[in-house]
Parts: C-alpha cells; sequence; structure tokens
C-alpha cells in the first residue's frame, strides 16, 4: 500500500533510506517496523502533572533524602 509522508525531516529521511539500503531493506519496510514498535510503547496515562508521580523507594538511610537536597539547594 503506498502512503505519503508529509512534513518528515529531511535528515531523518535521508538517514533511514541510508539505514535500509545499508541492511539491504527498503524504506517502507525499515518505517513500518519503526511505526509497529513505536505502537507497541506502553500509552501513557494520567494528565501529565506532578500528582501523577509515584514516590521512589531509594532503600534504607534515605529517608530525609528531600530535606538534604532541599538544604544543599536552597541551604535551609
Amino acid at each position: 500500500m503506498d502512503k505519503t509522508i508529509r512534513n518528515l525531516d529531511s535528515r531523518v529521511y535521508r538517514a533511514i533510506k541510508a539505514r535500509a539500503a545499508a541492511e539491504g531493506r527498503t524504506v517502507g519496510a525499515v518505517v513500518s517496523e519503526a511505526i509497529a514498535a513505536y505502537l507497541a510503547r506502553p500509552v501513557p496515562t494520567g494528565t501529565g502533572t506532578l500528582a501523577d508521580l509515584v514516590p521512589e523507594d531509594f532503600g534504607p538511610g534515605t529517608e530525609r533524602l528531600s530535606e538534604e537536597v532541599d538544604a544543599i539547594v536552597y541551604g535551609i
């Protein structure tokens, strides 16, 4: 199936074309593989705000890490 991709960066296209040629593949095959890999990634959830962040546990001895960083950065 022929499709046209508009507004593709010319440097990206040249790189894809060169890589496809080096691998003995078509540009279409390489682009299809790249799009399939992109679509296989998990869809981001949430609103993309700080409220979506989940606290990270850095292990024992780091319970006051945030306060220590504030003291260094802000001189608190």
